[in-house]
């Protein structure tokens, strides 16, 4: 029986007084560590299960179970309407409807990668492995270099009239590098993405992990200024995913989100057009149907530094008055909750030597540390941990660490001076591309 034949399967068994939501998930996923030519850990991990939600007189119910048996399904079943009728009664509750828009074809599933054998998974990370040690005679040793690769298939079916599947794969590459010169060491870190084992790219790979190790030896710590910063990619990305936080209105029920009560406001420089769009095939994290079965869709945000849109599931959008954007994130073990999946700032025309170019003094922000625990979401304020290059005259000068950024998401925002043309998807939930942002705090010595 297929994923959507047993979802429907258990939705015949709904009663004619309740809702009944069936989500079925099923997951592979190898994990390969490689070091000094041996292979240090290999693991594959199968799951399946199924999360029923049954909701009643306007209480919710949930039970999952780690099983595809009709008769362990039918006992969740029972387990989600007890749990129902101890719910507290909220009248916004209820199952997702059909909304008319199309699922996307993506193509985001690759049956191959189910045959491409262990041992030449093995050997990719080998590979990669080599080709770090080659690639700079400062490469003193490799803290990890890995190989992983998943599938993830789920079904939704629900008494409301929804009907989905979807399917998706991934594989990726990655290394941590060790950088020596003296007694100073330094790290760098990288990876290659793609959808099956030929996308993955070991040689440049290795390059990048290379650059990144050792661009940061004899780094010193920086005097406290207020400065022009240039965030690396993989930073803005991380940034990105606060914003996305902001931008979810299950935080702005919460009281959570500093961009509550924006709607139509100016938020952020006019350069700045933000979108979540999970339809797009670049994206790792993309998926054409959402935890509740509705179809994924491209969502404005901010468009010209204009606050035009939050992400919402079917639950917080009865709250906030509106429609449910197909922003509803889950797993076969928990109920829907609204998050983003493919956050992309539209980019510039100037690449990235362009933007240095333009920066008399200034930092590139190669890394921050600690960036989620140093935010208050309600404020907006942030403080993290940071190491990155100085610039100075529009050239890359001396590597620097130990130093904190701050300021708050709303300046920083209103502050962006421009935004790179080298937009990347990243193993995350958003894309990267190189932001300047002006008059940051920097905390040195």
């Amino acid at each position: 029986m297929s994923m959507v034949d047993l979802a429907e399967r258990v939705c015949s068994w709904a009663g004619d007084d309740e809702q009944v939501e069936v989500y079925v998930g099923r997951s592979q996923q190898t994990q390969i560590r490689v070091y000094e030519g041996g292979v240090e850990k290999l693991a594959a991990a199968d799951s399946a299960g199924v999360g029923i939600r049954v909701v009643r007189d306007h209480r919710q119910g949930f039970a999952y179970a780690g099983a595809l048996d009709e008769a362990i399904l039918a006992e969740t079943l029972a387990d989600a309407r007890d749990n129902a009728a101890f719910g507290d009664p909220d009248e916004a509750l209820g199952l997702a409807v059909p909304d008319g828009v199309a699922v996307a074809e993506l193509d985001l599933f690759r049956p191959g990668l189910a045959e491409f054998a262990t041992e030449a998974k093995v050997d990719l990370a080998l590979e990669l492995e080599r080709a770090v040690r080659a690639a700079d005679a400062r490469i003193a040793g490799i803290e990890a270099c890995d190989y992983e690769d998943g599938s993830t298939e789920t079904a939704v079916v629900t008494t409301t009239g929804i009907r989905v599947e979807s399917a998706e794969t991934y594989c990726y590459l990655s290394a941590d590098a060790l950088a020596t010169v003296g007694d100073e060491t330094q790290t760098g870190f990288w990876f290659s993405l793609g959808r099956q084992p030929d996308q993955l790219d070991a040689a440049a790979c290795a390059a990048e992990v290379a650059v990144r190790a050792t661009r940061m030896l004899g780094a010193t710590k920086p005097a406290s200024a207020r400065t022009t910063v240039v965030l690396d990619p993989f930073v803005t990305a991380q940034f990105l995913g606060l914003f996305g936080f902001a931008l979810s209105g299950e935080q702005v029920l919460k009281g959570r989100s500093f961009l509550a009560d924006r709607m139509g406001e100016v938020v952020g420089a006019p350069v700045l057009t933000l979108v979540e769009d999970p339809t797009n095939a670049l994206a790792m994290s993309a998926t054409g149907t959402d935890g509740e079965g509705l179809a994924t869709r491209r969502v404005p945000l901010l468009d010209a530094g204009v606050l035009t849109g939050f992400v919402n599931d079917s639950y917080t959008a009865r709250r906030l008055g509106g429609a449910s954007t197909g922003s509803a994130v889950r797993g076969f073990s928990s109920t829907p909750s609204v998050g983003t999946r493919a956050l992309a700032l539209t980019p510039g025309d100037r690449s990235p030597e362009e933007l240095l170019a333009a920066v008399v003094d200034g930092v590139l922000i190669a890394s921050v540390a600690g960036l989620h625990s140093g935010v208050n979401p309600v404020s907006g304020d942030f403080s993290t941990g940071a190491e990155g290059i100085r610039i100075v005259g529009g050239t890359l000068a001396e590597p620097l660490r130990e130093f904190t950024i701050a300021s708050t998401l709303q300046r920083m925002l209103a502050d962006v001076q421009a935004v790179g043309n080298d937009i990347a998807w990243l193993p995350m939930g958003a894309a990267g591309v190189s932001l300047v942002v002006a008059d940051v705090s920097l905390s040195g010595r």
